[in-house]
């Protein structure tokens, strides 16, 4: 009799562990809360297929992103899914900045990631307009629909009998009498031989009502993006992002051409004050207070909240402020250039300790397997991610 394996979260990792589980010839039942497919992280990023660039050697979202690079790429591409192998420039601004753009060299290497050392007349060659004293041309960054990867995967479960159910959200679960594991949906309890928590902002809590203390806690950072006004695209060609700041969480605001032709900037990073807050007035006292009560909160508060944290607020409010950075790495990018499109929200795990997750964070308890961090770059890793998952399944 075939494995049943109830998967919560229906996103694109949700899916993809979904369809590694039908492929290997288990029964998936998927459960999500809302009524569409990729309702939060997965359709509120910047649909860039990283390379695997920025993770330490050896790290799952090194290995990951490798493979997943390809992966992503290739199931696109048989499923009619719109992709495109761009790749990108890491830009080095000023003279300062050469020292970490040359580690990150040396970080490509290491992963076995296509990257070289361009000088500022070769990126100029990609990037007319680009602002930097030295590049580093990353060959195999892409850009991709994950949503529609995502349809994709619904399309293909659908055709295998999979049960796919929006509007279902997990509200309790327990131990199965007699063994397994029993899920109540306000509507009925299902039975499963197994459960996969890929709940992404509410992972943590799905965690909780299967029982488990989670070593980490989700704290939610939004995302806002700009973009270019259609008379201005012409300035950014592909993607070019900036030399990352190794004291600072997040990889600060870059410019990506979509598949569309439009070219969207962001994200900067501001504490959501809702688990699912793509605004500022989107506030959750229950998901502040929880905020608040997490004492890894407050320390990467005392350690980001000034300046760092300051100028990602001030850069929120303001757009001159937003183009102002922009303007770094395309100095032809002005306030007048740019135009508010909407945000996301990145469900980041902290430690009590208060640093962040560096890694991929999965944990298991009889019958149960939790993802508990998994954002960027896991949607370009969402099929390597699910073999993983379906092993520890079935393990």
């Amino acid at each position: 009799m075939a494995q049943r394996v109830v998967v919560i979260g229906g996103g694109i990792l949700g899916l993809a562990v979904a369809w590694e589980l039908t492929r290997r010839g288990a029964e998936a039942v998927v459960l999500e809360k809302e009524d569409h497919w990729a309702a939060h992280q997965t359709g509120h990023n910047s649909n860039v297929v990283h390379a695997g660039l920025y993770y330490k050697p050896g790290s799952a979202k090194a290995r990951m992103s490798v493979a997943g690079n390809g992966s992503i790429v290739d199931f696109a591409r048989e499923n009619g899914v719109g992709v495109e192998v761009c790749g990108k420039l890491v830009v080095a601004t000023d003279e300062s900045e050469l020292p970490a753009l040359h580690v990150l060299a040396e970080r490509a290497v290491a992963n076995g990631v296509p990257a070289k050392l361009i000088s500022r007349a070769q990126a100029l060659d990609y990037e007319p307009e680009v602002s930097c004293v030295q590049a580093l041309r990353v060959e195999s960054t892409g850009i991709i629909d994950f949503p529609g990867v995502c349809t994709a995967l619904v399309g293909l479960l659908t055709e295998k009998g999979a049960e796919l159910r929006l509007g279902t959200p997990a509200l309790g679960i327990r131990p199965g009498r007699g063994g397994g594991v029993e899920i109540a949906t306000g509507h009925e309890v299902l039975k499963a031989d197994a459960l996969v928590n890929c709940a992404g902002l509410q992972s943590d809590r799905i965690a909780e009502l299967a029982g488990l203390t989670p070593r980490a806690r989700i704290v939610p950072f939004r995302g806002e993006y700009y973009e270019l006004k259609p008379e201005r695209r012409h300035l950014v060609r592909g993607l070019i992002y900036p030399v990352p700041d190794p004291t600072l969480p997040f990889l600060g605001v870059h410019l990506t051409r979509m598949l569309d032709g439009s070219v969207h900037a962001g994200p900067n990073a501001v504490l959501a004050l809702r688990r699912e807050g793509y605004r500022w007035r989107d506030i959750s006292p229950a998901d502040l207070a929880d905020v608040a009560r997490f004492p890894g909160a407050w320390r990467l508060a005392r350690k980001y909240a000034y300046p760092t944290g300051l100028e990602e607020v001030l850069r929120s409010l303001s757009t001159s402020r937003f183009a102002a950075s922009l303007a770094r790495l395309v100095p032809a990018v002005g306030p007048d250039d740019i135009e508010r499109h909407g945000s996301g929200v990145r469900a980041q795990a902290l430690y009590p300790d208060g640093s962040l997750v560096q890694d991929f964070l999965i944990e298991t308890a009889p019958n149960q397997v939790h993802v508990l961090n998994a954002p960027s770059p896991a949607a370009t890793c969402a099929l390597e991610i699910a073999k993983h998952v379906v092993n520890e399944v079935r393990a």
